[in-house]
């Protein structure tokens, strides 16, 4: 059965590094699958992911507003809202926001292994900050 939520609803994860926020939408917590994780993610100005890569992981992300930069083996390259980035198993990608930006965010599958590059590791810490939404709606 499908289900209908509000983002408010659900639970909210804080990345230990200030300035990032993830909602994921679709999880093995909540829809039960490992096929792919979704969600959005916030960005304040300035903050940024570490240099990093995931492997077993296709990677995309939907500049839904704002604007920033990728960096990847091949350079930086700036991007903006209407924009996408597909980032293909084990490149290794860095995000930085220019402004505060909102991304939709699409990851499969969801069983990955991520490896940073740079950084003492809380570059892809989280805390979860629970909603009211927790497990699978039937």
């Amino acid at each position: 059965m499908a289900y209908i939520f509000h983002e408010n609803e659900m639970p909210k994860m804080q990345s230990v590094d200030p300035g990032r926020e993830r909602i994921p939408f679709v999880n093995k917590d909540l829809a039960k699958t490992e096929d792919l994780l979704c969600g959005i993610m916030r960005y304040k100005k300035g903050a940024k992911s570490p240099y990093h890569y995931h492997e077993k992981c296709e990677h995309f992300y939907f500049l839904m507003s704002g604007k920033g930069t990728v960096q990847t083996e091949d350079g930086t390259r700036e991007v903006k809202a209407g924009e996408v980035i597909f980032i293909p198993n084990e490149e290794k990608h860095m995000f930085r926001a220019g402004d505060d930006v909102l991304v939709f965010e699409f990851q499969g599958p969801y069983k990955y292994k991520t490896v940073i590059l740079d950084g003492d590791g809380n570059g892809l810490a989280w805390k979860t900050i629970d909603g009211k939404i927790r497990t699978h709606i039937k």
